[in-house]
C-alpha cells in the first residue's frame, strides 16, 4: 500500500532506527519531514542519506527529554510552516535493571526519553497539529509495554505509559480532528536492538548471533525491518486510517501471540 503525502509536513523524532525509517518512508511518499535527533553522528548520516535520495528531510539537533530543546525545535518548524499533518514519536532509549538495581537517575532518564518526550513534543507542536484540521500522531511504544522480559523495569514502565498516553490523547484530541495511535514493535533491526544484543551476547556470540536468536523467538522466524515499521506508521498517518484512533497496533512477527510453555 502506498500513500501520498505531497504537500504535507511531518515531524519525526529519532534520527536512526524506527524514526529514520519512518522519516524516509514519509519523505519518499512526498512529505516534507522535520527530523529530530540528539546524536550528531546519526543526524549527519541521516541527512546524507536523505540528501542522496533528494528527499525533503531537514535534520534538527534536539534533546526530546528537555523542554527548552523541544520548544526550540517547535519554533524552528513554525518558522517554516503553519501546519503539521503528522507527528511521529520514535526517539527512545533502552535501559536495563530491576527495582533493586535501577538507580533513580537511570529511572528518570528512561521515563524522560521514552515517555515524557511523547508528551513534550505533542504539547509543543499541538498548535500546528490543530491548524492542519486533520492531523495524526503516532507514538512508538514496544511489546515490552504489553508483556515483559526480565531486567527491563524502567523501559517497560515507560512503554506501558505510552499506551496510556495514546488512549488519553486520542480522547482529548478528537475534538481538534487529531487522531492518536501507537505501534508496539517486536524485535526490529535498529541500532537500539544492536545495543541490546551487544549487552546480552556471551560465550563468544556476536551481535548477529544474538539478533538471529531474537528473530527465532518470533513465530515469523526473523526480526523486522524499519521499512516495515515505516510502512505501518505511514498508514496510521494517512487518510486510509481515518477511523482509527486510540489504538495500539502490534508489529511483532507474532511474538506476543504465542505462549512460551
Amino acid at each position: 500500500m502506498t500513500h501520498d503525502f505531497t504537500g504535507k509536513a511531518m515531524a519525526v523524532t529519532g534520527s536512526s532506527g524506527i524514526g529514520l525509517g519512518a522519516a524516509l518512508y514519509l519523505a519518499r511518499s512526498g512529505a516534507r519531514v522535520f527530523l529530530a535527533g540528539i546524536d550528531t553522528v546519526m543526524n549527519d548520516k541521516a541527512a546524507a542519506l536523505a540528501a542522496g535520495e533528494g528527499l525533503a528531510v531537514s535534520l534538527h539537533h534536539v534533546d526530546v527529554a528537555d523542554e527548552a530543546s523541544v520548544r526550540g525545535w517547535a519554533d524552528q518548524i513554525a518558522a517554516e510552516t503553519d501546519t503539521l499533518h503528522g507527528l511521529v514519536n520514535a526517539a527512545g532509549q533502552q535501559s536495563f535493571g530491576t527495582a533493586e538495581t535501577t538507580r533513580p537517575a537511570e529511572w528518570d532518564q528512561a521515563i524522560a526519553v521514552n515517555l515524557r518526550s511523547c508528551y513534550l513534543t505533542s504539547h509543543c507542536l499541538y498548535p500546528m497539529l490543530k491548524a492542519a484540521g486533520g492531523a495524526a500522531v503516532v507514538h512508538v511504544s514496544s511489546v515490552q509495554g504489553h508483556n515483559n522480559q526480565d531486567n527491563v523495569l524502567a523501559y517497560a514502565v515507560a512503554k506501558g505509559g505510552v499506551h496510556a498516553l495514546t488512549r488519553a490523547m486520542a480522547v482529548d484530541c478528537a475534538k481538534d480532528a487529531i487522531r492518536v495511535n501507537s505501534i508496539s514493535p517486536g524485535s526490529i533491526r535498529t541500532p537500539l536492538l544492536e545495543f541490546s544484543a551487544s549487552q546480552l551476547a556471551v560465550g563468544g556470540k556476536s551481535i548477529d548471533d544474538m539478533i538471529g536468536k531474537f528473530g527465532a523467538s518470533h513465530p515469523i522466524g526473523r526480526v523486522g525491518t524499519t521499512e516495515e515499521t515505516g510502512s505501518l506508521i505511514a498508514y496510521l498517518c494517512s487518510d486510509a486510517a481515518g477511523f482509527i484512533t486510540g489504538a495500539d497496533l502490534r508489529i511483532d512477527g507474532g511474538l506476543t501471540a504465542q505462549l512460551c510453555i
